[in-house]
């Protein structure tokens, strides 16, 4: 680890921590590759001394990775759900969670799609919280978004629903209510068409570095309906096609 990524990783740790984002790193402190903008968002939890209860993940873009690891403390269950909002409004990604119910430890063999799916123990309808530690984001490179964690500021884990449906929802019909807002239709479909086909690419990837997946992870694999906003301090609902419904309220961090 150098003294550079170090620093960077300790500008985008506060910036965590106090929901101030900031302007892009110094060019000297931006990762110039792949491997080193991972190694930032690892450090990067180590700085906030948080394990990784989730991951979010989605298929190779151009050749290069896309995953983040998402900290325990961002991961949420009940309702309210404490979130940095602007301007009164929480982004959100309509997605799936599949939750690990056994490791998926690293180990010399490739893993086989098979064996991802016995590991799996539970599928939930699932929020991600979008946010990023750059004030203007569409300005930083694959590679500095990469390394923030791909604009990811934590998830809200809903209902348990039934596996084997949720595992071939290609498309699902996305309805949102949120207070006496008119209620929004969007016509979702998931980006890698199997909802699971990042789950695999993840567990390999994984695997090919020296690290695995535990029991107890959540992994989102993409939004279903891009992202959209949503107010503080309201009842919400989301129906996700024939899934199920996901109930919550936002507060502000």
């Amino acid at each position: 680890m150098t003294s550079q990524t170090a620093l960077a990783a300790a500008i985008l740790a506060e910036r965590r921590r106090s929901g101030q984002p900031g302007d892009r790193l110094p060019p000297h402190l931006q990762p110039q590759d792949a491997d080193a903008a991972l190694a930032l968002q690892m450090l990067v939890a180590q700085q906030l001394g948080e394990g990784v209860a989730a991951w979010k993940c989605g298929l190779p873009v151009d050749g290069q990775p896309v995953l983040a690891p998402i900290h325990a403390a961002t991961v949420h269950r009940g309702s309210p759900c404490l979130a940095w909002a602007r301007g009164g409004q929480v982004r959100v990604e309509p997605e799936l969670a599949f939750v690990l119910g056994r490791d998926l430890p690293a180990r010399a063999a490739p893993y086989q799609p098979t064996e991802v799916d016995a590991a799996v123990g539970a599928t939930h309808l699932a929020l991600e919280l979008i946010d990023s530690r750059y004030t203007d984001p569409a300005q930083a490179s694959f590679i500095e978004n990469l390394a923030d964690g791909l604009l990811n500021q934590g998830l809200y884990l809903g209902p348990q629903v039934d596996m084997e449906q949720a595992r071939n929802a290609s498309e699902l019909a996305i309805s949102i209510h949120a207070g006496k807002q008119e209620a929004r239709l969007l016509q979702g479909r998931h980006p890698a068409v199997a909802p699971r086909a990042p789950l695999y690419w993840l567990a390999e990837f994984l695997r090919s570095r020296g690290q695995g997946l535990l029991a107890g992870q959540a992994v989102i694999t993409g939004s279903y309906a891009g992202s959209f906003d949503l107010p503080l301090v309201q009842d919400i609902a989301i129906q996700y096609g024939e899934l199920g419904r996901l109930q919550l309220s936002f507060e502000a961090r």
